[in-house]
């Protein structure tokens, strides 16, 4: 999908693309691929490159364009996490800016609503941008966060390995992020000293708070990665714990049951045991096996095994 924005106190859909404008591409199909690399004539390989889901966080100029390649947060399942990260491509040139990104993305949405944004200054744009991707990253850690708290309850009376599993799929999310996070720092670092960058007059305040911000972001995801991996090991343990408790109780139970089970049979046998002529006999058996399995009982919890 395609979409063409202009900048006046707030971004303004408009039908098609003129100068000074931001065209914002989603999922492109074939044909707007085409319309890319032939009526704007996007290089075909860097294209490919931003399409790309494993592509890393780059710069690369040529003769038209200078474009950037970053990674952003995407929520929802994908490769089997909630979270993960993709590339987005920015492209600038003399009289346009075109953002690229494979799949529908949080970025876009919140970009455009927006309404403080440097829009004539394409540097500062794209600061903005990478801006409104460090606070997505902050936003989806702490969601991450709470998620992981919720599994933590699950955790502590589990006996199953699903928790466990979920836990190591927020594990991989982290890990997705602080990669991510830490090649986007390497990126603004060298954006920071661009020469392209800065011939557009770039505000130094403002790279300096984005990378603040994506510096905060990776210490959130550092931190959060070191308390489940520590949470990860203890709960293990807890799991292995909590089976062991219920095998336990099985056990004690078992026993317990055997009592009656083991008096009944012996009377039960075909012998002379001064009961078989009584006619309370039954009623005797009963009050001895019931006897016999509370005082069991008893001593199992005086024992802590029941």
């Amino acid at each position: 999908m395609i979409t063409y924005w202009t900048y006046n106190n707030g971004f303004t859909a408009l039908e098609t693309f003129r100068k000074n404008s931001w065209i914002s591409v989603t999922n492109p199909t074939s044909d707007e691929i085409e319309f890319l690399t032939g009526k704007l004539k996007v290089p075909a390989e860097e294209l490919n490159d931003i399409l790309d889901v494993d592509e890393r966080a780059r710069t690369e100029m040529d003769e038209s364009w200078f474009t950037i390649i970053m990674r952003i947060p995407i929520a929802g399942s994908y490769n089997g996490v909630p979270f993960s990260t993709v590339p987005l491509g920015i492209l600038i040139s003399n009289n346009l800016i075109i953002t690229i990104c494979h799949t529908k993305n949080e970025l876009i949405p919140s970009l455009i609503r927006n309404k403080k944004v440097d829009f004539d200054n394409k540097a500062n744009f794209v600061m903005q941008i990478f801006l409104q991707v460090a606070n997505l990253y902050m936003h989806y850690l702490k969601l991450i966060n709470i998620q992981v708290a919720d599994i933590e309850k699950d955790l502590e009376k589990s006996t199953r390995n699903e928790e466990l599993h979920k836990m190591l799929r927020m594990e991989k999310c982290l890990v997705y992020f602080m990669t991510s996070l830490k090649s986007n720092d390497i990126l603004l670092a060298k954006l920071r000293n661009n020469k392209y960058i800065k011939s557009l007059g770039i505000d130094e305040d403002l790279i300096e708070d984005v990378m603040i911000e994506n510096r905060q972001a990776i210490e959130m995801a550092n931190i959060y990665s070191d308390i489940q991996s520590g949470m990860m090991d203890a709960f293990a343990s807890v799991i292995s714990n909590n089976l062991n408790v219920v095998m336990k109780q099985l056990a004690s139970i078992t026993i317990i049951l055997m009592i009656p089970t083991l008096i009944a049979s012996l009377y039960g046998m075909n012998v002379p045991n001064n009961f078989e002529e009584n006619p309370w006999g039954f009623i005797f058996v009963l009050l001895i096996s019931f006897a016999a399995s509370v005082f069991g009982v008893l001593l199992f919890r005086k024992k802590n095994l029941f």
